[in-house]
């Protein structure tokens, strides 16, 4: 399907792997100018074809440094997808167990990073007329599904994107929300990632977690979701044949969360 979206300009955070990477390859099959941003530039962002900045967003001056360049790279910004995040690693305790460092850490990485990145670039939205998607996670409605601070930081986010639809929609800048269940991404397959230190918590190997999770999720699917899959919707909503798409949440979790 043609999106109509050759000759656009984006900018994606969270870049270099997983869903960040696959949105980056799927927009740039579309024909978009992509500058794609990560703390680090990996070959495989490389070789997407992609204007790559190196930004560390933990760091809140980056933001401002970032836009800047992507305008500079592309000449503007017609789409903005906020995918930076994670930070779920040595979180698996509880409430009491957990610092106010590390809810700090994850919020500022989570959150606050998108709020920075998106208030830099609204100018330039606005003038394009352009799309904004957040990619959140089910733990925003699911918070067992994610350590406490990473589901409540992801919570802010979809609050945001639904605030940030109300004041800028009718200015012309459509925004929308995006949260995928379990993506099989490093997250949750690398040995040192955030499904391997689960396991280590439950005491199952990580294989099996991995195995038995769908259905411990209640995915419906049968497996976890594929990160092509979150970057297709994604794409179609920063199309223009989602023009009527508005300060939605899309759900890409396999039937994991029962309720509207």
């Amino acid at each position: 399907m043609d999106l109509h979206l050759n000759g656009k300009t984006a900018l994606v955070t969270g870049a270099s792997r997983g869903i960040g990477l696959a949105i980056v390859r799927s927009l740039a099959a579309e024909g978009v100018r992509v500058a794609a941003a990560a703390r680090t530039i990996t070959p495989e962002l490389t070789a997407t074809g992609a204007t790559p900045i190196a930004a560390d967003l933990s760091d809140p001056d980056a933001a401002d440094r970032l836009v800047a360049a992507a305008e500079a790279a592309l000449g503007g910004i017609d789409i903005l997808v906020n995918n930076v995040g994670g930070g779920d690693g040595g979180l698996n305790g509880g409430l009491l167990d957990l610092t106010d460092a590390q809810w700090a850490q994850v919020i500022d990485l989570n959150f606050l990073a998108t709020v920075r990145v998106t208030r830099a670039a609204m100018p330039a939205l606005e003038a394009a007329r352009g799309a904004i998607v957040n990619v959140s996670s089910v733990s925003a409605r699911v918070p067992h599904s994610g350590p406490i601070p990473y589901s409540a930081a992801k919570a802010a986010l979809t609050a945001f994107g639904k605030a940030l639809a109300e004041e800028f929609g009718a200015r012309g800048v459509r925004v929308n929300t995006v949260s995928p269940g379990p993506v099989r991404t490093a997250m949750w397959e690398s040995p040192t990632g955030y499904g391997a230190e689960l396991a280590k918590t439950m005491g199952v190997p990580h294989a099996d977690l991995l195995a038995g999770l769908p259905a411990a999720t209640g995915m419906l699917i049968g497996r976890l979701v594929e990160a092509d899959e979150v970057a297709g919707v994604v794409s179609y909503l920063v199309s223009p044949l989602a023009g009527g798409i508005v300060g939605a949440d899309y759900l890409i979790d396999g039937g994991q969360v029962k309720a509207a």
